[in-house]
């Protein structure tokens, strides 16, 4: 990050580490912490007003400072579950010898909350996390079509140029009036433009989805006439959003048990520091989609996130795949890939179980269920 950079610059030789919730990658940051091996001085005021938040300057002495970034960065809760405090000697090289020292498979700092990650560990469970390298395309997208600022192919032309194999589209369904959702005359007027470019991509594919409205009832937006004109289809809530948690968890369910869903789109709708989001039971609607081989969107968008990372071990349980999905509605929203793989690597998903981390001739196995 541009101030830890500064603050290298500023101070040669020093050693520097952001630690606590944000090397953690909560998904709220209340405040920066910055462990260094260095009084720092000099005014970094400037920075710390384009972040936005408060900055929390940490010094440690040199030989300690590995010992004391591990211990700043995990959860008292994973200190504790490790047997952290039972240790004699704490003069390691690297946290990796902490770990060793304790018996356990190494564990990344995004894990150290104290959940689920100290028991796999013991077990040697932990997978490989999924890094932004693994994954293969962007699904759940939006343009010009709907409520997108760039149209569809200056969604794809971007999507390709930055690497990616595929690109989903899933503009609003026709009950979304309010972001100009699209009719059946529509819909094939996209579908007809998306043949029309993939015709010109050699090593580039536009998929052809939908965000199906989950009307109140549960059923979703168009018939199935029109719904297995789709590629794929993203079923989200948008409407009615004030229930109960028995009314909410039986609307996704019947969403999900619609043959032509494949994703369930931001399962409780939340709006991080906005809105908490409906209450579902998440094993009743994780346990749906198993049954139904639906997969369930990890929503990139920094204000969403959602599925909540806590429930991903959940899904993994379970054997259902999780989509990291920007929903973007302009091309600079694909950069919020970054924030869906650090919520994802918290709930330790692997690139195995990630939906777009799938090959277009595996995903598309897969989308025909």
């Amino acid at each position: 990050m541009d101030l830890l950079q500064e603050i290298r610059k500023k101070h040669k030789g020093i050693q520097a580490e952001v630690v606590g919730a944000f090397r953690r990658k909560q998904e709220v940051i209340e405040h920066l912490d910055i462990l260094t091996d260095h009084l720092v001085s000099e005014d970094h005021t400037k920075e710390e007003k384009l972040l936005g938040i408060p900055v929390n300057y940490i010094q440690a002495e040199k030989d300690e400072f590995v010992v004391k970034c591990f211990e700043l960065t995990a959860t008292k809760a994973h200190l504790e579950k490790i047997g952290y405090h039972d240790l004699k000697e704490k003069n390691f090289g690297s946290e990796e010898d902490i770990y060793k020292a304790l018996h356990l498979q190494y564990i990344e700092p995004e894990l150290r909350e104290g959940l689920h990650e100290v028991d796999a560990a013991r077990a040697n469970e932990l997978p490989e996390l999924i890094e932004m390298k693994d994954l293969k395309g962007i699904l759940h997208n939006h343009t010009t079509y709907s409520d997108g600022m760039h149209t569809l192919k200056e969604m794809a032309d971007h999507c390709r140029s930055l690497g990616y194999e595929y690109l989903g589209i899933c503009d609003h369904s026709r009950s979304a009036f309010y972001a100009n959702g699209l009719s059946e005359e529509r819909i094939a007027e996209q579908h007809a433009e998306i043949d029309s470019l993939n015709a010109g991509y050699k090593d580039f594919k536009i998929l052809k989805g939908i965000e199906s409205d989950i009307l109140n009832d549960g059923s979703l937006d168009y018939s199935e006439d029109v719904l297995s004109t789709f590629d794929f289809v993203v079923a989200s809530v948008h409407s009615n959003l004030k229930m109960n948690e028995a009314k909410a968890t039986e609307r996704l369910i019947k969403a999900i048990e619609n043959p032509y869903n494949s994703i369930l789109g931001h399962p409780t709708g939340r709006l991080l520091l906005a809105r908490p989001g409906y209450p579902i039971d998440h094993k009743k609607v994780i346990d749906a989609c198993a049954a139904n081989k639906v997969s369930m969107e990890l929503n990139a968008h920094p204000y969403r996130l959602d599925i909540d990372w806590r429930w991903i071990w959940y899904c993994l349980e379970k054997n259902v795949m999780v989509s990291i999905n920007p929903d973007a509605h302009h091309k600079d929203g694909f950069s919020d890939m970054y924030y869906g793989v650090c919520a994802a690597r918290k709930g330790m998903l692997s690139a195995k179980m990630c939906l777009n981390a799938l090959s277009l001739e595996h995903l598309l196995k897969k989308f025909k269920k």
